[in-house]
């Protein structure tokens, strides 16, 4: 949408083709149905937010910024705000009004929106020509955009479609594997406490040569397969993918205290219960949920009596409060990842304006590149300026072959 609009406004005649009843479909579910549409923060602290991509983005980004992006919306007519951690939504809190505007400038601009499957891409002597759909359509053009998205949430139309009209063009695919998706561990810890959120938690992820891959502040979840939250999901985009490593997720449960301020506060809290069983003075050190798995880790039986703990159960308690070690196994499945790594490799397209380096008239924009960022609006930020990128070139091509005479202005 993104690209069909940036491409009209800049004078080209454009048909969307969409494979859904609706446009827009995966916008629906983003920011848990609020759309977190980018990130407040400057083009250089955007771009650190990439573990893939983020030098390619560059040029995108500086053409077509997170202030260039609320600026886009706020045209449109939708009212935003910024929220915690500089995460930028529609006032509404409702992703509707953000495809809804899209839509309707859509629908101003004159666009022509085609339902349909793509399926192949149609190739002249000078490169992209068009497309052919699944009920044997062909539609033409000077330029081709693919922005058909990557693998995950396939029930919104993420099925890899753009991965095989890449590769038969020529491109090379770099393998796509879920980011930003919850984490799978080993073990009934983490389904004993199950629904159970911690909130100003440290996360520190540890590779099998025992370096730190990830660090993060903020709230993650326990679940019935392991973790998830945010802290989890950021976490996620940092692996390498389990058959090439082995990962550890430790969890400091106090960051705000040193070991030896934490065990003075259990000796003040055993101090003022010293008759009552441990499991229940804990309360004020634990949520509920992990009281039962923190006495298990640090072999203290629940019924033991405070007085009765001794000086090395109180140091394993301290050891586990400050570095809770969880081993993890893998991911959730990608189509329930909230976006893909991996697509069409980068080197193959040109940063500045999205143009296929094998196939002249064809462009990229959005997660069929491989490009994934953290949570906190960067993947959608990606798409708006890629997208951007890729219209604005486009409808560029489209004017040079119109002035050349060799066809008509058409862009799809």
């Amino acid at each position: 949408m993104m690209s069909a609009i940036t491409a009209a406004r800049a004078g080209a005649a454009v048909t969307l083709i969409e494979r859904n009843e609706k446009v827009g479909r995966k916008l629906y579910i983003t920011g848990k149905g609020r759309c977190n549409l980018t990130n407040r923060c400057p083009v250089e602290t955007a771009l650190q937010n990439y573990p893939r991509g983020g030098r390619f983005l560059h040029s995108a980004l500086s053409r077509f910024s997170p202030e260039d992006a609320q600026a886009f919306f706020e045209g449109l007519g939708v009212p935003l705000k910024v929220e915690r951690g500089n995460r930028v939504f529609p006032v509404s809190d409702r992703a509707a009004d953000i495809i809804d505007a899209l839509f309707y400038e859509l629908r101003r601009l004159g666009v022509k929106t085609v339902t349909g499957r793509v399926t192949a891409l149609l190739q002249g002597e000078d490169g992209a020509s068009g497309v052919m759909l699944e009920d044997g359509r062909t539609l033409r053009g000077d330029a081709v955009i693919v922005a058909t998205g990557g693998v995950s949430y396939p029930a919104t139309g993420s099925t890899g479609d753009g991965y095989a009209l890449a590769q038969s063009v020529g491109h090379t695919l770099v393998p796509a594997r879920a980011s930003l998706v919850p984490l799978v561990t080993a073990g009934e810890d983490c389904q004993q406490m199950q629904g159970l959120s911690l909130r100003n938690v440290t996360l520190k992820v540890k590779n099998q040569k025992k370096k730190t891959v990830y660090e993060g502040f903020g709230e993650l979840l326990f679940t019935h397969f392991g973790l998830s939250g945010p802290l989890v999901l950021s976490a996620s985009a940092c692996l390498q993918g389990f058959d090439k490593d082995k990962y550890s997720a430790i969890i400091d449960l106090k960051p705000a205290l040193s070991e030896k301020q934490l065990d003075e506060r259990i000796l003040r809290d055993f101090g003022q219960n010293p008759n009552r069983d441990v499991q229940n003075v804990l309360g004020g050190l634990l949520p509920r949920l992990m009281i039962p798995v923190m006495l298990r880790r640090t072999d203290i039986p629940p019924e033991t009596k405070v007085h009765d703990v001794t000086k090395g159960q109180r140091r394993r308690l301290v050891e586990e409060l400050k570095a809770f070690r969880l081993e993890l196994t893998g991911t959730r499945p990608v189509a329930e990842a909230i976006v893909t790594a991996g697509g069409v490799k980068l080197g193959e397209v040109n940063p500045a304006t999205m143009a296929s380096k094998k196939c002249p008239g064809l462009y990229f924009a959005g997660e069929v590149l491989d490009i994934d960022g953290y949570t906190g609006g960067f993947n959608l930020q990606a798409a708006w300026a890629t997208g951007a990128a890729a219209g604005r070139a486009a409808a560029e091509a489209t004017k040079e072959n119109d002035n050349d005479g060799k066809t008509d202005q058409r862009s799809h």
